[in-house]
């Protein structure tokens, strides 16, 4: 197996990116004023257009043959959906 550190990164660009989503949701539920709205608003619009991004990253490289053999993940479950 080849190491490919781009997928890798890739892979962990998408585990931020939902955790930037969880953290937004988790946020804004305990939000006590609107500067903190604002501020949750932001972090899962940007988390969702980060993990958009990556995700099709991912997918550019799943096309070229490399991911399946260098990244370990649960995320070929969402690719391939199963």
């Amino acid at each position: 197996m080849t190491d490919k550190k781009c997928d890798k990164n890739i892979a962990r660009t998408i585990d931020l990116a939902k955790e930037m989503i969880d953290l937004a949701h988790l946020g804004y539920d305990h939000h006590e004023d609107p500067g903190c709205g604002v501020l949750y608003g932001i972090l899962l619009d940007s988390g969702y257009r980060i993990l958009d991004l990556a995700l099709k990253e991912k997918q550019a490289h799943i096309n070229k043959g490399w991911w399946y053999n260098t990244v370990k993940d649960d995320e070929q479950h969402e690719t391939t959906g199963h």
